[in-house]
């Protein structure tokens, strides 16, 4: 990410977020923001309070207190529609495909496109498919094979492209590389690198530390509901997140033994 991006007006700013079950703070006065052409990766243990966080601006838990910007102005996200409204989409790691059915048919479900006689217009919705893809991932021929013939990296494009075609700005990845071979995560890491160079915004859920060092620019730790803190990747190392992970502790708040017990 440039100079020039971190200068403008975050695309998201979540402030203050606080969301309870119960008497339990599962997220805790949390802050973070994301910017045009930037991948924050969203980093905790089990019950950090990543997932719950992230689906406030998702529109599937609106927070308790706290506040949502988008491009600087406030925003009401109380739903998924809500979201979708201000150009925010979530790609799931099961990716929500319809497996019997095309890369089409799937960039369009329960959007489709209709001819003037009120048919499905499959030239139309395969034509527009092809040009997404052809920014995207300008390797993809399989157009007219079911998504359950495809590789766990071709079906990350599919659904990459559909959130694209409709104008996502800011893309929540759940998991991105979970359970695909070397190969295919190299082709999510180019789809992503493609996605930052149109401005598109990320944030990424992940628990793999490697892939997050090869895909993020900045880490927000979580633990326990609250934010360790924000770190950018080229500032620390995979220790120091680890360290912030499972302790909850900020590069230079660690010993050598802390370190130490990291990897016994």
């Amino acid at each position: 990410m440039t100079d020039t991006a971190m200068s403008t007006t975050p695309l998201v700013e979540m402030k203050n977020i606080r969301v309870a079950f119960g008497g339990v703070h599962a997220v805790d006065n949390v802050s973070m923001d994301l910017y045009a052409g930037e991948v924050v990766a969203i980093v905790g243990g089990n019950g950090a309070g990543k997932t719950t966080l992230i689906r406030t601006l998702s529109g599937a838990h609106p927070a308790d207190s706290g506040e949502i910007r988008i491009d600087g102005e406030l925003v009401s996200i109380s739903n998924p529609r809500d979201a979708k409204e201000f150009g925010v989409e979530t790609i799931y790691q099961t990716l929500a495909l319809a497996e019997n059915q095309d890369a089409a048919a799937n960039m369009f479900l329960g959007r489709e496109l209709m001819t003037k006689w009120q048919t499905l217009d499959d030239s139309a919705m395969e034509d527009a498919t092809r040009k997404v893809m052809a920014r995207l991932n300008p390797k993809f021929q399989n157009f007219n094979v079911p998504v359950s013939s495809l590789s766990g990296g071709q079906r990350q494009s599919i659904a990459i492209a559909k959130s694209v075609y409709f104008n996502a700005r800011i893309i929540i990845m759940d998991e991105p590389t979970a359970a695909l071979g070397p190969l295919e995560t190299v082709q999510v890491g180019e789809l992503i690198e493609r996605l930052k160079s149109e401005g598109i915004g990320i944030f990424l859920i992940s628990h793999d530390i490697h892939d997050v060092f090869d895909l993020a620019d900045r880490i927000n730790v979580m633990h326990t509901g609250n934010l360790v803190g924000t770190v950018n990747k080229t500032d620390v190392s995979k220790d120091d997140v680890l360290a912030m992970i499972i302790m909850g502790k900020m590069p230079g708040e660690t010993s050598q033994s802390d370190i130490e017990e990291l990897h016994s």
